[in-house]
């Protein structure tokens, strides 16, 4: 992969003419690629692309490397519209990686990507436009602050939250502690801060009978679960391919 970035081969080069000798400077930028790498930049944030949901992203060290168990949340998503034109949001976007799989899979929706982070901004519209996924807006937000006043009320809120403990934090290996956006993983004492505003937060901008669908860490299934109270019903669990619990889903009773 460091190799294809540094010659800017396909794969179809690549393999059809692996004996290829490389100009030399671009055999100086795979060694310098090498040595990046092996001081512990993540891959990704040197080859420049993560696919997530068959999509090519472009990443960078301005938002989280897209994980597959993220997946998931699209999956309970996809499972539970309507197809109808229903309005998301993605609250904590980071490269746009869900709201553009959900815009790729929904073209008839409207959806919102929120994040505070103005880095994280510029890169989720870079991969839209390139990605042709219309109908977001991308929003500037700490949470739901952005949208008080608008009267918008949604069919979905999904969200993947920093919901990293202090303790779990310093657990993590050097590669994401030392090169991946803190703000985007770091949670607080428990890892449950950003998670228990969110579910606080949400019932207000929700449409009766609209879901909230999120991400949670391993081991807080049981303690997420607690922080809901009368005004949620169909509270379910989705694992992902590694059997974990990975996506909590409650709908909005009431009117």
């Amino acid at each position: 992969m460091l190799l294809r970035r540094a010659a800017a081969l396909t794969d179809e080069v690549l393999f059809a003419a692996p004996a290829t000798r490389l100009p030399g400077r671009a055999e100086a930028f795979y060694y310098r690629l090498l040595r990046r790498r092996l001081s512990g930049v993540p891959l990704f944030y040197l080859t420049g692309t993560k696919e997530f949901w068959s999509i090519p992203l472009k990443v960078s060290p301005a938002a989280l490397i897209p994980r597959p168990e993220t997946e998931t949340l699209v999956e309970k998503v996809l499972e539970l519209a309507s197809r109808d034109g229903e309005c998301i949001l993605d609250l904590g976007t980071g490269s746009g990686n869900i709201a553009i799989a959900l815009a790729k899979e929904l073209p008839r929706a409207r959806i919102f990507g929120a994040d505070i982070s103005e880095r994280a901004l510029r890169l989720a519209r870079e991969n839209a436009l390139r990605l042709k996924a219309g109908r977001i807006q991308f929003v500037r937000s700490d949470l739901f602050s952005a949208f008080r006043k608008t009267g918008l009320r949604f069919d979905f809120i999904v969200s993947n939250p920093p919901y990293v403990s202090r303790r779990d934090w310093l657990r993590l290996p050097a590669e994401i502690r030392n090169f991946e956006p803190r703000r985007a993983l770091l949670a607080g004492e428990s890892g449950l801060e950003l998670i228990s505003r969110l579910v606080r937060g949400a019932r207000s901008f929700l449409e009766p009978g609209g879901h909230l669908i999120f991400e949670i860490g391993n081991g807080q299934r049981d303690a997420v679960l607690a922080l809901f109270g009368s005004g949620w019903t169909e509270i379910e669990t989705a694992w992902d391919l590694a059997g974990r619990p990975r996506v909590i889903t409650a709908r909005r009773s009431g009117r």
